[in-house]
């Protein structure tokens, strides 16, 4: 039986090709509709939920209800009531990546998390919003985030050169820390499926193809709760950072 590519599910193949631009082509691809199509269900989703005023509220709107008050608190613990201001920010992220994830679990559906160049964007988004308001809110002052205070003089070069490095590390950490997890946990999911079609034709399915088929059962239930847990990391690093910005000082 032949061997199982676990990589080949990550490939990136057009579905619609607009041309190509310097000699790249412009298409869009399955990683881009999945990316839509969580786009879209977030949007009739919540007009869904929102279309009538009704004193008790749907499945739907009972759902997106918890979902608000779990990331509000989520942002409030992390960032301060001053970080509220982020909250639709942080929401939108959260929700996104959930889908994502999800998404992924899905049989014949495309992980587009998996991808390090999808997380890496959403991680920039993120590095580039704590920057961009952390000058508009506190100008320069805002570089005193690299300046930890209560440390001796000799040794502040050293402390500042190993803050600017962690900060830069953010995006890297951020963006590695889902793709690496979704990613994992697909390649294990593929090799452990093959497992069970392997004893299914050697003719070992009665005495040995059960206990594959429980490891991937478990690992299945695992994965799904990976996807919500590193959504919900996602969101709460990403209201840790933003406090940077509102409070840079140490």
């Amino acid at each position: 039986m032949e061997k199982p590519d676990p990589i080949h599910q990550f490939a990136v193949k057009p579905i619609i090709s607009f041309g190509h631009m310097g000699g790249a082509e412009i298409a869009l691809t399955q990683s881009g509709l999945f990316m839509l199509g969580a786009v879209a269900l977030i949007v009739l989703a919540f007009m869904y939920a929102t279309r009538t005023n009704s004193v008790i509220p749907n499945r739907v709107q009972s759902m997106l209800e918890l979902t608000y008050d779990f990331v509000a608190d989520t942002v409030r613990s992390s960032a301060g009531q001053d970080g509220m201001r982020f909250f639709p920010f942080v929401f939108s992220l959260f929700v996104f990546v959930l889908l994502l994830n999800l998404f992924g679990m899905v049989p014949f559906a495309f992980a587009a998390t998996a991808h390090i160049i999808v997380t890496f964007a959403l991680a920039a988004l993120v590095i580039g919003t704590v920057i961009v308001y952390g000058f508009m809110k506190h100008g320069t002052h805002f570089l005193g985030l690299f300046v930890p205070s209560g440390v001796p003089k000799w040794l502040l070069p050293l402390m500042v050169a190993i803050e600017v490095i962690s900060f830069l590390s953010r995006p890297i950490s951020l963006s590695v820390r889902l793709f690496a997890n979704i990613l994992a946990g697909h390649i294990a999911l593929k090799i452990f499926a093959w497992f069970i079609a392997a004893l299914l034709a050697s003719g070992a399915w009665a005495i040995l193809a059960p206990l594959p088929l429980a490891l991937v059962i478990a690992l299945t239930a695992l994965e799904f709760l990976v996807a919500v847990l590193q959504a919900y990391v996602f969101a709460t690093l990403t209201a840790v950072y933003l406090n940077d910005a509102i409070h840079p000082g140490h």
